[in-house]
């Protein structure tokens, strides 16, 4: 496999990791800065949230800038936006600080996934997919624990400093083994962008994305409450869950590439979703029979996160295959699906949670999940309707 290939696996992982390890620093953070911890959250509400908005913008507008220029621009206002978060006593400019960084990650995180399958073997796109993939499940998994630990052993600065220092290794490998030329792909004009993306199949596929995530999120947000009304999970059985969900969510994503190649996106999709949808009614009728068996519990929602990642590379490979010329637009508002998906399930997710209690959480994830696959399934009929105009 190509050099680039995890030079782009390593750029996922630090650009996630940058997203996600605020969590682990917040009581650190919050106390030198004199914030409350809820105020500090809401660093990870600006980071999605700029995401969110401006991946699509900055893909349809930087759709023609090469690559490799593109990647070590974002990642020189990444490593700046760490260093200046590193330096700073004010948690107005850490915010804006948090801003910027977003905007890189927005800039770049699309153009990974859409360079990737651009320049993967036509029989090894899901696989090449699930590669870089694979960065996203390892940020959680690995990079912030490691990034809480530094920020605990040496202060939350050194956490920003070591991202800082992150992106500079990325950027070192970006200008080593991405390919110098590239052929061009003229951008289509705007109105051109927009009537592909509009097209039913893409669309739809987009709609099925944010309910697939809403439904996911939902449940992986609220976790702990559930082991904890469930079984007699201390902190450290929570903790195990949550491990062991990121240990399948890598094994996941891979395999989930392989079945992409082998099987298609779409029969892939249709495993993961109704496995996602079988766990869920396993784990509501562990929650009827409560105390349920720790190990048990434990082994559904293992297989729940392993299947939760498998989809990613069916999902954008469909989608870069459906759009063309546009696929980089495509997969950024994917990653915008994504993100809203999140947000959406965590909030909704806790609206249930204080009203009917947590034992209704996994119904409505099943629900949400498969209104994804409906979803899904008039995209695949609309697909095969010829598209005029």
């Amino acid at each position: 496999m190509p050099a680039w290939l995890f030079t782009l696996l390593a750029a996922a992982f630090v650009l996630y990791t940058d997203d996600y390890v605020i969590a682990g620093i917040l009581p650190e953070l919050a106390a030198d800065l004199g914030v409350t911890e809820g105020q500090a959250g809401q660093l990870v509400t600006v980071f999605s949230l700029t995401v969110a908005i401006t991946a699509p913008v900055a893909a349809v507008f930087l759709a023609a800038v090469h690559r490799r220029r593109l990647f070590t621009t974002a990642l020189l206002v990444f490593i700046a936006a760490n260093i200046a978060a590193a330096a700073t006593d004010s948690f107005a400019v850490l915010t804006v600080l948090r801003v910027a960084a977003a905007l890189a990650a927005a800039a770049m995180t699309p153009a990974l996934f859409a360079f990737t399958a651009r320049h993967a073997p036509a029989q090894k796109v899901g696989r090449y997919i699930a590669i870089v993939s694979l960065g996203v499940t390892g940020s959680i998994a690995a990079g912030v624990p490691l990034g809480t630990w530094i920020g605990g052993v040496l202060g939350w600065r050194a956490t920003f400093a070591t991202m800082s220092i992150a992106g500079a290794l990325v950027l070192i490998l970006v200008l080593s083994t991405l390919p110098r030329s590239e052929e061009t792909h003229g951008a289509p004009r705007l109105s051109e962008q927009f009537r592909i993306l509009r097209r039913a199949p893409i669309s739809l596929g987009l709609l099925a994305n944010c309910l697939l995530m809403t439904g996911s999120m939902m449940m992986l947000t609220y976790l702990a409450p559930y082991l904890a009304a469930t079984t007699t999970a201390g902190i450290e059985e929570r903790a195990l869950a949550f491990s062991l969900s990121g240990i399948a969510g890598i094994g996941g994503i891979w395999l989930g590439g392989i079945a992409t190649d082998r099987l298609g996106a779409n029969r892939t999709l249709l495993i993961g979703i109704g496995m996602i949808v079988a766990t869920m009614i396993v784990l509501w009728v562990l929650w009827t029979a409560r105390p349920a068996p720790l190990p048990l519990v434990l082994v559904v929602a293992t297989l729940w996160g392993g299947m939760a990642f498998w989809n990613s590379p069916a999902i954008q490979a469909r989608l870069h295959h459906l759009a063309g010329p546009v696929s980089g637009q495509a997969l950024a508002l994917n990653t915008s699906g994504t993100y809203l998906g999140v947000s959406i399930g965590a909030a909704a997710g806790g609206g249930i949670l204080s009203a009917a209690g947590v034992g209704v959480l996994p119904l409505t994830a099943a629900g949400f999940v498969t209104s994804a696959l409906l979803v899904l399934a008039l995209a695949r009929s609309a697909t095969r309707v010829p598209v005029t105009g």
